[in-house]
């Protein structure tokens, strides 16, 4: 783990998020009535990449519930978010639905059952948020889909285990323009408070049921900070997910959601800043799940 006087160092695998600067640093909280409160770059846009991978998931469970979790698990990996060594000991099936191959198969079913993955997604984020801004940007599509072997890869080998039913050219399309999703901790917050009503929506309305709701904040706990899963529980004690742009999505169930952003990351791909705030957050309030 780096130490939390070294801020790490952006995504350099994606070229457009190399440049970002990791000296930035927002962090947002939204109750379950609306209300928002933040700090920092708080209401700057970044890149959401890996945070979509929530809303995604929530979709697909809102759309077809149980039969998802035939083709894709909800175990920790214990590998690198995009390795694609368990996928042949376990047959094309993902362990869980954050790690590259998993959301994969999640984005492969939305746009089954959507025919646009990437727009329900952001559908989802804007009125959520009540943001309309929120936006792709093509040019971290671009990058994305030109750095994108090893996902193909994925998508390829699951499909020839019958586990990818779209075309894996469009599917990398819709996957990788559901990633470059920009929006801010206060949007990203606002967005992800459905979980912390446990699954209604800002009008009022189910996304989710009670026991859906807590499906995701329990895969978001032991799953979504990628191989570094138990050390984030350790520290924050709350289901998370980060995404690559330095992002982190938390949830307090009942309580609140919040988002923090600093693009410098850590050896497995967690922003430094925004692990080492949840943690300050959590024990200056006595905030956990546990």
């Amino acid at each position: 783990m780096a130490q939390l006087t070294d801020r790490g160092s952006p995504a350099d695998y994606i070229p457009a998020l190399a440049g970002a600067d990791p000296g930035c640093f927002g962090m947002a909280v939204a109750e379950p009535d609306g209300t928002v409160y933040g700090a920092g770059d708080w209401r700057r846009p970044f890149s959401a990449q890996s945070l979509t991978k929530v809303f995604a998931l929530a979709l697909v469970l809102s759309l077809e519930g149980e039969s998802l979790w035939r083709g894709v698990g909800r175990e920790p990996s214990g590998n690198p978010f995009n390795s694609l060594v368990q996928l042949e000991y376990e047959n094309g099936i993902p362990r869980n639905p954050f790690i590259n191959a998993g959301a994969l198969v999640v984005t492969d079913r939305l746009q089954s059952l959507t025919g646009n993955a990437a727009e329900r997604v952001r559908e989802l984020l804007r009125v959520e948020s009540g943001s309309p801004g929120i936006d792709f940007v093509p040019e971290i599509a671009a990058s994305e889909s030109a750095h994108g072997d090893r996902n193909a890869a994925l998508a390829h080998f699951m499909a020839a285990y019958g586990n990818i039913t779209t075309p894996v050219p469009e599917l990398l399309t819709a996957y990788f323009r559901q990633c470059s999703l920009e929006a801010s901790c206060a949007d990203l917050a606002l967005a992800g408070s459905f979980l912390a009503r446990h699954g209604v929506r800002a009008d009022g309305s189910a996304l989710l049921t009670r026991s859906q709701a807590k499906q995701v904040n329990a895969v978001m706990l032991t799953c979504g900070t990628y191989d570094a899963a138990g050390e984030f529980a350790y520290r924050v004690g709350l289901p998370g997910k980060s995404g690559v742009g330095g992002g982190i999505i938390a949830v307090v169930p009942g309580v609140c959601t919040l988002c923090v952003w600093s693009p410098g990351l850590d050896r497995r791909g967690n922003s430094v800043a925004g692990v080492s705030a949840l943690d300050r957050f959590t024990t200056l309030t006595g905030l956990s799940v546990f």
